[in-house]
């Protein structure tokens, strides 16, 4: 297990480098494995009535290093999470001719033209180069190779985070072997797909603002940002007043957001968020009218971009997934490839800036199917085509 301490030496090697200390370590990491990776350098939406047009659509591969000033989305920084083609990484290679199992499908994706890549756990089929179960630290060398092969860069993982509060030793212990795993694959940071908290209470958001403090410090200490990734009823509103019920707990909300209550109480040093930009907008549908502390209805509509804005280097990663509409489900939304619904993307990403900060990662959570086995990869190859054409609006 990593400790994460430098030695004098150490610190006199990553100054001659001039790298920083987790670059550093990843690097040595790296090349105990034997396997080195080249540097990569690189109007709000309404509830009433949604903007049109994704923005996304054309066929612009951006094969030009990020050096457009009008593209919205750098080559550099264009990624997909591995969720989308779940079902390409877990089949088994030797039933089929379409790439399987991470090593054909990071080749894929490279393909296609992605940079960046998001992991959703290390699993795959057992007949893939590697096994079935890459979640070590031999199996993250493994894996960190095969992005090198194909020039990808790992920007983050939806993992583990630790089930218990005060934290156990054996969460603790468990929690570093995933910060290793992360710093081998060379990631800047390291996240969960779950919410701080599933509560609408304002004592239980506390409870794990502290959580995530702790655990954003031992991944600050490593040389990583911890993130968490929210559906949308983290965007829902606080219960933080008003008559108690009979359990003694609040039944009625100021307005604040649970997520807008989280980014103010827990560290911005050391911990992060990862916008899904698609689950934003359901809250925006579902989640606009509150009870006040006095019982009157107020409308307070969610606007995604603005408080992405507000909070602008806490969002270091998104998940962009786009939409069609539809008023019949409860969520308002359906959802379709990348570039192929009504989120207005190009809104969006001109409204947040910070093009060469954030990291859009490409994902559909239905892009698997049955009937087509081959559809996740295509809707992933539409994802990339689509956020590479998105330009500034003139």
């Amino acid at each position: 297990m990593t400790d994460f301490h430098d030695t004098p030496a150490d610190d006199a090697l990553r100054h001659r480098l001039g790298i920083n200390r987790r670059r550093f370590l990843s690097t040595c990491t790296a090349v105990a494995a034997g396997a080195i990776a080249a540097p990569v350098f690189g109007a709000a939406p309404s509830f009433a009535q949604p903007q049109m047009g994704g923005g996304g659509h054309g066929h612009d591969h951006g094969h030009d290093g990020g050096g457009r000033g009008n593209e919205l989305v750098p080559a550099n920084k264009r990624g997909i999470i591995l969720y989308t083609v779940r079902d390409a990484t877990g089949r088994d290679p030797l039933a089929t001719d379409l790439p399987s199992g991470f090593r054909e499908v990071f080749k894929e994706l490279a393909r296609y033209g992605y940079k960046q890549v998001e992991f959703a756990g290390y699993g795959q089929h057992a007949n893939a180069p590697g096994g079935a179960n890459l979640e070590s630290v031999e199996g993250a060398k493994l894996l960190r190779s095969w992005l090198d092969e194909y020039g990808l860069r790992a920007q983050g993982n939806h993992g583990f985070i630790p089930s218990s509060w005060p934290l156990s030793q054996p969460d603790i212990d468990t929690f570093k072997k995933h910060l290793e795993i992360a710093n081998i694959l060379g990631m800047d940071h390291m996240g969960t797909g779950g919410d701080p908290t599933n509560s609408s209470y304002k004592a239980d958001w506390d409870v794990a603002a502290d959580k995530w403090n702790a655990l954003g410090d031992l991944a600050h200490k490593a040389g990583l940002k911890l993130y968490t990734h929210n559906h949308d009823a983290a965007y829902g509103f606080l219960l933080d007043g008003g008559p108690l019920d009979a359990q003694g707990r609040p039944t009625r909300s100021s307005g604040i957001r649970k997520l807008e209550y989280f980014l103010k109480v827990s560290d911005p040093r050391t911990v992060w968020l990862e916008m899904d930009i698609f689950w934003a907008h359901v809250a925006q549908y579902k989640f606009h009218t509150y009870t006040a502390h006095d019982g009157s209805q107020r409308e307070k509509v969610f606007d995604p971009a603005a408080l992405v804005r507000a909070h602008n280097k806490r969002y270091p990663l998104f998940h962009a997934k786009d939409g069609t509409r539809n008023d019949t489900n409860g969520m308002g939304y359906d959802m379709v490839p990348f570039g192929e619904g009504v989120i207005d993307y190009t809104t969006f990403f001109g409204r947040v800036g910070e093009k060469n900060y954030h990291n859009p990662m490409v994902e559909q959570d239905n892009a698997p199917s049955d009937s087509d086995l081959g559809q996740s990869l295509k809707y992933a190859k539409t994802g990339y085509d689509n956020m590479a054409a998105l330009r500034k609006k003139r």
